[in-house]
């Protein structure tokens, strides 16, 4: 079998089904069988429901009398029911899972698997899984399974883009007597460990999509958890080994320019912008190119190294390119640059899509005029040439493609390798550091300058807003602050409960009717949106209801409180950065994060109620989500790492050892190994910063 072949050619996907798989990004073989469960039910111990008990409860049983009605404001979906089994009657409920009430068929018997809790005042089943019963051939009783074997424990997939759990389950099912088939991917040379063994990566799949109890499914993660670190680790020793091929020229270090510069500046610099900007002058020292990644949380004054080591650049020779993710952030930098350099005879330009005299800037450019161009995509269009850039540095560069930061790059002139440093305010744990990272420079600035308010984070729930969350909002804009309020959506969607952008600034147009209030999305136009955000940062909007645009970058010191909307759906890393939006000023600063739903609040939001700290929160935030999403979070692509942990230290050091000898092996080549060196490569452009 070829795992790299199209997922049509699997038994039971047709071409309408392999478009909606391509939508969710399962376009293989490989794809389709490395989507894994997401967790698994025990079916085997069924209660009567006359004998329940709170907790954990397993129930066989007919549902009759379903419908769906929402709460206040439509936000939240309630799908309810009753289940009987011939003992008892119970009602069971599910959130914002609307298509429940279209799952079950009348007549029918169902497994039931979920809470079972005391909830205003009487007994329900919250939420659970479900799976129809019926009767086999032989007469008993099982729990429907694609090939109706191992009734009692089952693998439960989760929804994606409009593809139902129950669908994945079919479509794996259909495939099952394929996994036989499964080509093994790693070399099976002398120093892999003992489970490394001929056919154990199919038996690994098998073992996590047919499991008969919990120690097969702990068996077969265990084995594709070492795949993804094999993967990685030999993808880091290979970027490694070809950035030390590469050749550069060397900018020297000149103690008097830099102290130059900073003794011109109105602050001291922290003890950690002192050491990451040490850091990057040693390396731009190196004929090997820099490779380094500057790393601090909101605020902590990265841009003020950036200026030092520019500046460093210029007196070089060299010139200088920062390329920003959007124009406003760009803008921002090239005022900042032009406060600090242009006293020392620094030429700094901005280059984004609506500079005028765009021509007549090029030609600067591309004669050496420009010491410092700071821009956008613009900067990397074909017509864009530089006389002499030997230093990149890009903001935010996860915000970029590999394609686009290579084009930048290339810029360079021929047959030698700019000096890269990478900016980024999402901080990457120490332990991804250390093994997905290993061959990359990192530098940290762990403090944020002297002087600065923590800001006052505080979950409230959606009935909390009018008697609370209102009242201090217009205490604010009292005040002269100003106000963001985030909303996932742009527009009413029926397939979400979560709020809209324009439905959002309506409502709040009749709250505050005496206050100036604008909404901002991705979708505008650039121009529209710059309108709109330098509307802001004018102080003529005191409310400005936004998507995530704002995450980045934006400055605006009056800005004193930042609402976020539905605050369960956002990522740990996303929410810290849309907080760091506040407190950029002098004035105390307030993040409210709103919840919908009845439930609990989640670990991911008490963390950040408790803590400002966006290098605690990345520790944080790689124990819940695992490090694929982390690392997804920090470059432009999918990393697909799912199941390994790198808090597992034997399993990294046994990769670590089965990728060093498959590298010492005179016999052994990558090119041997097709699919895994596609793999491989893969990571290897999402693991370096050129």
């Amino acid at each position: 079998m070829n795992m790299e072949e199209n997922v049509e050619n699997l038994n039971g996907v047709g071409e309408k089904t392999a478009e909606l798989l391509a939508h969710a990004g399962i376009k293989t073989i490989r794809d389709l069988f490395y989507y894994l469960p997401r967790s698994y039910e025990n079916y085997q111990n069924v209660s009567k429901i006359s004998e329940l008990r709170p907790g954990k409860v397993v129930v066989k049983g007919q549902i009759d009398g379903l419908n769906t009605h929402y709460g206040k404001n439509r936000h939240l979906a309630i799908t309810e029911g009753i289940i009987s089994d011939g003992t008892s009657s119970l009602r069971v409920v599910w959130f914002n899972q609307a298509y429940r009430k279209n799952q079950f068929q009348k007549g029918k018997t169902y497994l039931f698997s979920g809470n079972f809790e005391l909830k205003y005042g009487r007994y329900q089943l919250t939420s659970p899984a479900a799976t129809l019963y019926e009767e086999d051939k032989d007469g008993l009783k099982n729990a429907i399974r694609p090939e109706k074997e191992s009734p009692g424990y089952q693998p439960i997939y989760s929804m994606h883009l409009g593809i139902k759990p129950d669908q994945f389950k079919r479509l794996i099912g259909r495939s099952k007597n394929q996994f036989a088939k499964i080509p093994d991917l790693l070399p099976m040379i002398k120093s892999k460990p003992f489970f490394v063994k001929n056919g154990a990566r199919a038996e690994a799949l098998m073992a996590v999509h047919f499991p008969k109890n919990e120690k097969e499914v702990e068996h077969g993660r265990r084995y594709l958890a070492y795949e993804e670190l094999f993967e990685l680790i030999f993808a880091a020793r290979l970027n490694r080994e070809e950035n030390r091929r590469l050749k550069s020229i060397s900018l020297p270090f000149v103690a008097a320019n830099t102290k130059e510069l900073v003794g011109a500046l109105p602050f001291t610099l922290t003890p950690g912008q002192k050491r990451a900007t040490w850091d990057i002058l040693q390396d731009l020292e190196k004929t090997t190119p820099m490779n380094r990644l500057l790393q601090g949380d909101v605020g902590s004054g990265k841009t003020v190294v950036a200026a030092i080591c520019a500046y460093q650049a210029i007196k070089a020779g060299a010139q200088v390119a920062l390329l920003a993710p959007t124009s406003i952030l760009a803008a921002q930098h090239a005022e900042t640059l032009n406060q600090f350099l242009k006293p020392l005879g620094v030429n700094v330009a901005l280059l984004v899509g609506s500079t005028k005299h765009k021509s007549e800037l090029k030609k600067r450019i591309k004669t050496g005029e420009v010491n410092l161009v700071v821009g956008t995509h613009a900067i990397i269009t074909d017509d864009t040439e530089f006389h002499n850039l030997l230093f990149c540095i890009i903001d935010e560069q996860h915000r970029f493609g590999v394609a686009q930061r290579q084009r930048l790059l290339l810029k360079s002139p021929d047959g030698k390798a700019p000096h890269l440093l990478a900016m980024t305010a999402t901080p990457i744990p120490r332990s991804l550091q250390l093994t997905i990272f290993g061959d990359l420079s990192i530098s940290t600035i762990p403090e944020l300058p002297k002087g600065r308010t923590p800001i006052e984070t505080k979950i409230i729930r959606e009935m909390e807003q009018r008697e609370f969350l209102y009242p201090k909002v217009k205490a604010e804009i009292k005040k002269g602050r100003q106000v963001y309020w985030i909303c996932k959506s742009i527009e009413d969607n029926p397939r979400e409960e979560t709020i809209s952008v324009k439905k959002q600034a309506e409502r709040l147009a009749k709250i505050f009717p005496r206050q100036k209030i604008d909404f901002l999305h991705g979708r505008m136009k650039p121009a529209e949106k710059d309108e709109k955000m330098q509307k802001f940062q004018a102080g003529e909007t005191d409310i400005l209801v936004s998507t995530t645009v704002v995450e980045v970058g934006v400055n605006v010191p009056n800005a004193t409180v930042m609402v976020i909307m539905d605050a369960e759906g956002f990522g740990l890393a996303q929410l810290h950065q849309l907080r760091g939006r506040v407190g950029r000023g002098q004035h105390q600063s307030f993040c409210f994060l709103v919840k919908s739903g009845e439930e609990p609040p989640s670990r991911r939001l008490r963390e950040l109620e408790k803590s400002t700290s966006g290098f605690h929160l990345a520790e944080v935030d790689l124990k819940i989500r695992g490090p694929g999403e982390i690392y997804g979070s920090l470059q432009s692509g999918a990393l697909d790492l799912r199941i390994a942990s790198l808090t597992d230290t034997e399993l990294i050091s046994l990769a670590s050892k089965h990728v060093q000898g498959f590298i010492e092996d005179k016999n052994e080549k990558l090119e041997h190994y097709p699919e895994l060196m596609h793999s491989i490569q893969k990571y290897q452009q999402l693991t370096t910063l050129n």
